[in-house]
């Protein structure tokens, strides 16, 4: 006879919480869905930013969005990563005893966000067919305007550029609400709108120079956020796995033992 096991693992999120951010996943990720889908938003505003007498984004080399952008404050961003990660990985090695079960699996969540919200982004921008605009013939290149579910013209090359790879470098921000977790819900969530507006401004800035539409920027928050939560509610759930099954091991060997 199985014993349920005692649920003393650390909780950031409850069921019903996670449920209901999982619902709005689903319903965010329709309306993106629908706005690459079924409306010109992304090319309204790429034809806003391109300049047709020049036959360029004015802001492709600019300062602000190629060197301080796309170089700076990506390295600045790669290097608070780095240091999660770092940090996680000598807890992992020399666990520090005073340190709590709960900071512990904050400090988890946030690391490995850090790692697999832009490996994932990479791999789907990889696996994608989608274009940059720049790449374009309606902005002075060569290959035509797909949308997400379009199949790929025969002879034209894969364009790689859906979801944007460059708003994960922030992106994985999203994950630091945890520290607000589970005590201060309303912090959490602000630091949360925080991390999506930096990922946000970042996204744009590239679609300031041409190298993607706001679809692009949106899609990689949304995997962003799912990532994040996917973690989250794995890390949780793999504690009291384990315990209940060592608690199912422990009553099947007394079973045997009597």
């Amino acid at each position: 006879m199985t014993r349920a096991p005692t649920d003393t693992a650390p909780k950031l999120l409850g069921k019903r919480q996670i449920l209901i951010l999982c619902a709005w996943l689903c319903v965010t990720g329709l309306v993106i869905l629908w706005i690459g889908s079924a409306t010109n938003i992304d090319l309204m505003l790429a034809d806003a930013i391109y300049d047709s007498a020049t036959g360029t984004f004015p802001w492709r080399h600019a300062w602000l969005t190629e060197t301080f952008s796309h170089v700076i404050l990506k390295g600045l961003l790669t290097l608070g990563a780095a240091w999660f990660i770092l940090a996680a990985i000598l807890d992992l090695w020399r666990p520090r005893p005073r340190r709590k079960a709960l900071d512990r699996l904050r400090l988890r969540v946030v690391s490995l966000s850090a790692v697999l919200v832009p490996l994932v982004i990479s791999m789907l921008k990889q696996a994608s067919i989608a274009h940059c605009p720049w790449d374009l013939a309606r902005y002075g290149g060569d290959e035509p305007y797909l949308r997400l579910f379009d199949a790929l013209p025969l002879g034209v090359p894969a364009g790689h550029c859906l979801p944007a790879g460059h708003a994960s470098s922030a992106l994985w921000l999203v994950a630091l609400c945890v520290y607000w977790l589970p005590s201060r819900p309303g912090a959490a969530r602000r630091v949360v709108l925080l991390a999506l507006l930096l990922g946000g401004l970042v996204g744009w800035m590239q679609q300031l120079r041409g190298a993607h539409f706001l679809t692009h920027t949106l899609w990689s928050t949304w995997i962003a956020c799912a990532v994040v939560l996917a973690i989250l509610a794995g890390l949780q759930w793999w504690p009291r796995r384990r315990d209940a099954a060592a608690l199912d091991y422990l009553a099947e060997t007394l079973e045997d033992a009597s």
